[in-house]
Order: C-alpha cells, then structure tokens, then sequence
C-alpha cells in the first residue's frame, strides 16, 4: 500500500487539470497514489482524464456534492485503503518537485502534527490570448492566521516572498488548497463519521479542521522547504483598506459570499471558548456589525445566508457538544492563536 493518497475534487476545471496532475506525478517522492472525485462535470474532465491519465482513480458523482462532502468520500476512500496520509490538493495548484517530499518529511518528523502545509506562491495570468501563466514570487498563503476579531487571513498574503516566512513553525491552520493531513488526527477529530463539516459545503471548513485539531491538542505545520504556486486571483490579507475589501467582495460570485458568511458564524458558534469570545467581544462585534451592515446595503442576496445558519443552528450545537466534550486543551493554551 502507498504511503500518501493525493485527493482532487474537480467541478469543470479541465484547464488547470493537465499541469495539476503533471506536477503530482513528476514528484520525487513516489509513494503515492491519486484520487479523483468528480462533481458532475459537463466540460469534458472525465473523457480527457480517461485517455490521458489512466493511472488515476476516479470516482465519479451524479451531482455537485460541494467541497466538504466530496472530500470526505475520498478521505473514507483513502483511510479504508490504508494510507497513512491524504494530500488535499486544488486542481489550481502546481507543485514543484520536492513539495510532496518535504510535506511527508515534516509529518515524519514529527508525531505530534495533523497536518503541514507549504508555502504557496501566486500564478498569475499573462497573455490570455495566449494562456501564458506567469510564476511569481508573491505569497498567496504561508498557513492561516486568526486575529483577534476572529477574521481569518492567509499568512503573508500579497507580499513579496524575500524569505520573511522561511523557517518551519507552527501555525494556526493549513489553507485547504493544498495541505497534508495525517489519516490517524483524520480520525480524531471525524464527527458523526465526516472530518470536514458536510454543513459547510464549501469554504472555511479548512478553517474549521485546523480548530478543531487545534482543541484536540493537535499541530498544524508550515513547511517553507514545500513549495506550490496557485492561480487564486485574490488571498486574504491581513491588512487591507475598506475599499479594498469592498473591491474584493464585489468580485467574487454570489455563492461565494453567501457560504463564506454563513460558514464563518458556524466556526464560531462550534468551536469558541466561551471565556476567550467574551474576552475579545467588542472586537468581534465591532467586525461582525460592520460587515452585517455592508451586507445589509449593498449585498442583500448574502442575508440569505443568515437564515440557513439559524436553520443549522440546532445541528452545529450538537456538534459543539461532541467538540467541547473531547477537548484536550483549554481558553488559555487556544487563546494563543488569536493575534
């Protein structure tokens, strides 16, 4: 049995799939096998990986089963087989040689870790007549950051990388663009059978993941030595201006906001302290009313998203309940993390 089983969900992304899987496949470490779990899609995905990747499984669902969900049936897949690790991985990411090498090393060297992550640096677009994609040394993601107002930020977002983020250390989370997971901290933290929250669809149940391991006295690892470019337009920065993030909000689609809205007070409601909320509750207030008043103006359709968050109210409490229960850490040592 191989070591790592490196999982894709694809839904329409044919034209990242050819240098996706040519960068997994040209790894120097070898021990591993790929996965595939396509979500319906109509552009050709599965005709193509057919002919021209045959050496790749791949499960094939009837419908869009959304991020968490398909994932987690490659995770049971993966975790059924054996292996040891899963290499979550966006059909938007190409890996350099060693990446794979280096993640498995760090989760090697040491037990105590669910997960490692590398340092993801932007791909960005060229010539679109000709579909140049352009390598850059600007930072999309050096791990997850959550700050005081409970905003979740990507380490080092938009910034040169001049190796300001090169040493391995532990952070916060692992943007799920591309992480290693350990199979056994998979295990862990599975509730009712899934390890991503099925709730959340899409979006920030990376984030989730990452807390939870967290509570259960886990780490998550960043590995500079790991390195991948991505094709994400925007990450999220720290320190952004209001029209920025209003510039930002504005170019990503409906569904988009709509998750990431209801998903982020769900991360809350399953995973906060109590003592640590209350602690930083003007902060978190202050944020959450002013992004409620900017949805409330300008971004009406998201509001939706309020009411399907009061609906899976009930069904998150129960899962709070099972987090708090088992939790291998207290307010104190989690109270660390929120800078």
């Amino acid at each position: 049995m191989k070591k790592v089983s490196v999982n894709l969900v694809t839904w329409n992304n044919l034209k990242f799939l050819p240098q996706c899987l040519d960068s997994i496949l040209n790894q120097t470490f070898n021990d591993f096998s790929v996965l595939i779990i396509d979500n319906a899609s109509h552009d050709g995905t599965i005709k193509f990986l057919e002919k021209h990747y045959p050496q790749v499984a791949l499960l094939k669902n009837a419908r869009n089963l959304g991020f968490s969900k398909s994932h987690n049936q490659g995770v049971k897949f993966a975790i059924k087989k054996g292996f040891e690790y899963v290499l979550i991985i966006n059909p938007d990411i190409i890996l350099t040689p060693d990446c794979l090498r280096n993640l498995v090393q760090t989760m090697e060297n040491n037990e105590e870790a669910a997960s490692a992550g590398p340092k993801l640096l932007k791909i960005q677009t060229g010539n679109s007549e000709l579909g140049e994609k352009i390598k850059t040394g600007i930072i999309d993601s050096c791990g997850l950051k959550i700050l005081k107002s409970r905003r979740i930020v990507d380490r080092g977002a938009g910034e040169i990388d001049k190796g300001q983020y090169g040493k391995e250390e532990e952070v916060f989370g692992i943007s799920g663009a591309l992480v290693l997971y350990r199979s056994k901290a998979l295990e862990d933290v599975k509730i009712d059978s899934e390890y991503f929250d099925e709730d959340f669809f899409a979006y920030k149940e990376d984030v989730d993941l990452a807390w939870r391991f967290r509570i259960r006295n886990w780490k998550n690892l960043y590995q500079p030595k790991a390195i991948a470019y991505h094709y994400r337009t925007a990450a999220i920065k720290e320190r952004v201006k209001l029209g920025e993030i209003i510039k930002n909000r504005k170019e990503k689609s409906e569904s988009v906001n709509y998750y990431s809205y209801k998903n982020h007070l769900l991360l809350l409601v399953k995973n906060e302290f109590f003592l640590n909320f209350f602690s930083a509750f003007p902060i978190v207030l202050l944020y959450e009313l002013r992004k409620f008043i900017y949805i409330l103006l300008f971004e009406q359709k998201t509001l939706k998203s309020f009411w399907q968050f009061l609906k899976e109210f009930p069904r998150i409490l129960k899962k709070r309940k099972v987090i708090m229960k088992n939790r291998k850490i207290g307010a104190k040592e989690m109270s660390r993390w929120f800078k």
